[in-house]
């Protein structure tokens, strides 16, 4: 498994924070690189997530989410996602975005998505988004290679 990794981490990719609101209307959110466009015409997106993720239950039963594309700069967030913290927004600057979902301040783009398909994959889930709102900055987004950030 470990070699498996190893091999995925060959494939350069950027860095997300996925997000959502719980039932209670808090907001939580994990860290996934696996995430790709799928389609302009609709607007579609995919992510993947562990069907093991403290999330996967609000991520999977709530209407959508919000994908949070880091910058260069905040390696930091990254960190604090990665982990089992209790509260991951508690010193992060973030806001709830148009379509109700929570967007971290200073990334290089999100993207706010209502569910289009779920769908069991191994031990992960792959959510298909229907993209609804976006934006994007001029930041350079936070890279992974190897198993090592970039710039």
């Amino acid at each position: 498994m470990q070699k498996l990794r190893e091999a995925f981490g060959t494939f350069t990719t950027g860095v997300t924070v996925v997000t959502t609101l719980d039932a209670a209307h808090n907001p939580i959110g994990f860290t996934a690189n696996s995430f790709a466009s799928v389609s302009l015409d609709p607007a579609i997106l995919l992510v993947c997530m562990s069907q093991k993720s403290r999330s996967f239950k609000a991520m999977t039963s709530g209407a959508g989410f919000a994908i949070n594309i880091l910058s260069a700069d905040q390696k930091n967030i990254c960190d604090v996602f990665s982990q089992a913290n209790t509260d991951r927004f508690a010193n992060l600057d973030w806001r709830i975005g148009p379509n109700g979902y929570p967007l971290i301040a200073s990334c290089s783009a999100w993207f706010e998505c209502s569910h289009n398909k779920i769908i069991d994959a191994g031990d992960h889930t792959i959510l298909l988004g229907n993209i609804v709102d976006f934006g994007q900055s001029d930041a350079a987004p936070l890279i992974l290679s190897q198993g090592k950030f970039n710039a």
